[in-house]
């Protein structure tokens, strides 16, 4: 591993307490280059790889907003979960659920961890359809700020000033300051650091676009430029730069299951840019979670379509098949979970249909009674959310 210095740290005090603030260097990577060996040569051509399979995996299947559906909703979750959200893919599925259920004006409110799940999906969809209009914002830390506001809106830390950049000191681990595992760079030099992130986000380099993106990922997780929700708008810079330099047309990597399920080792890997300029072990990392999701989305992709045109034969074979139960079922990828009342809105039909069309699932062993209720009962397209939802399952007891 090169040695080279990435910050430098200014003392200062704070709350009475002295403490080293990190300031890290502009990239690129400086004093040696980024050295990419033939270990991590063959380990970028091994992501770019998995990213065109996934990429061809979304233009073969027969509805890619299924896929776009369920990846966004995951990604949405698991960044959440790393954060110490405690709401699964279950969860959320369940609340769409009974908002499909619910007349407009009645919607009832999620609970704090769904809605800050919630708040990611708005943040996502925000960011991307600003993106996709030409008279829409750039990607800059004006559309991170805006993704932010709606990241934070109405949720834990929503007193700390949503959208903008911070203007107090902060840090991470520890009970103040003086403690901290990783104290920021301080308020003053938040406008410098910015500036040369955003030039860098925009200027010409020589290093692959996938390379750049962990660059740019770890900068911004060191920058730290909000007061909460960094980790999250973080995770969501690189869904957005993978589109934003064409890896990707559409939203389909969820990386923050593989940063979840190495969430020791990603951490560490941060810590060592900082400390010991270890950047080429940093793209090491980052390009093995990329190919690693990459493959396990395009196996999820198959075995989900797979898994439902399984289903619709099985339907197809039985004798009471209806266009409603037909109907539904194409449906339900995107609404795994329903009710009669849901599945009388998404039918757009009268209660008796919907009722035959959820029963008539039912005995094909499509849905599955979920709640063992007898009034208010909800259905679950089971087998399908047992894949779907491999990786999303908390793994720390909920509060």
């Amino acid at each position: 591993m090169p040695t080279r210095t990435t910050g430098r740290l200014e003392r200062s005090t704070v709350g009475g307490e002295e403490i080293a603030a990190f300031i890290p260097l502009a990239l690129p990577p400086a004093d040696p280059p980024l050295a990419l060996t033939s270990a991590l040569v063959d380990r970028l051509r091994a992501a770019e790889q998995s990213l065109v399979r996934l990429e061809l995996a979304g233009e073969m299947v027969p509805s890619l907003d299924w896929f776009i559906y369920a990846f966004v909703r995951k990604e949405a979750v698991v960044s959440s979960q790393i954060e110490g959200t405690q709401a699964t893919l279950v969860d959320l599925l369940a609340f769409e659920a009974q908002e499909d259920a619910t007349a407009t004006d009645e919607k009832a409110a999620p609970n704090a961890d769904v809605e800050e799940v919630c708040n990611y999906l708005d943040a996502l969809v925000y960011s991307r359809a600003e993106l996709a209009d030409p008279r829409g914002l750039p990607l800059s830390m004006r559309l991170l700020n805006e993704a932010h506001r709606r990241l934070m809106r109405g949720v834990r830390g929503a007193e700390k000033q949503p959208g903008e950049v911070r203007r107090s000191q902060n840090w991470i681990g520890g009970s103040r300051p003086g403690n901290a595992m990783y104290v920021p760079p301080p308020p003053h030099a938040l406008g410098a650091l910015l500036s040369a992130f955003e030039k860098y986000l925009h200027g010409e380099d020589a290093q692959h676009p996938l390379v750049r993106a962990g660059l740019l990922h770890v900068q911004f997780e060191t920058i730290h430029p909000y007061l909460d929700g960094n980790g999250r708008i973080g995770r969501l810079l690189v869904t957005l730069l993978l589109e934003h330099w064409k890896l990707l047309t559409k939203p389909l990597l969820y990386l923050s299951l593989f940063f979840k399920r190495h969430r020791d080792d990603y951490y560490r890997r941060l810590d060592a840019v900082r400390v010991d300029g270890d950047w080429e072990g940093w793209i090491d990392f980052f390009l093995d979670g990329v190919a690693t999701i990459a493959n396990e989305a395009v196996a999820a992709a198959r075995e989900l379509f797979a898994l439902v045109a399984e289903d619709r034969a099985r339907v197809l074979s039985t004798d009471k098949v209806s266009i409603g139960s037909l109907r539904l079922l194409e449906l339900l990828p995107r609404h795994p979970i329903v009710s009669v009342a849901s599945a009388t809105k998404l039918l757009d039909t009268t209660k008796p249909t919907a009722i035959r069309a959820v029963e008539l699932l039912v005995d094909a062993g499509v849905l599955v009674e979920s709640t063992g209720k007898k009034r208010d009962r909800s259905f679950a397209y089971r087998a399908y959310l047992d894949r779907l939802k491999v990786g999303t399952e908390l793994t720390r007891p909920r509060k």
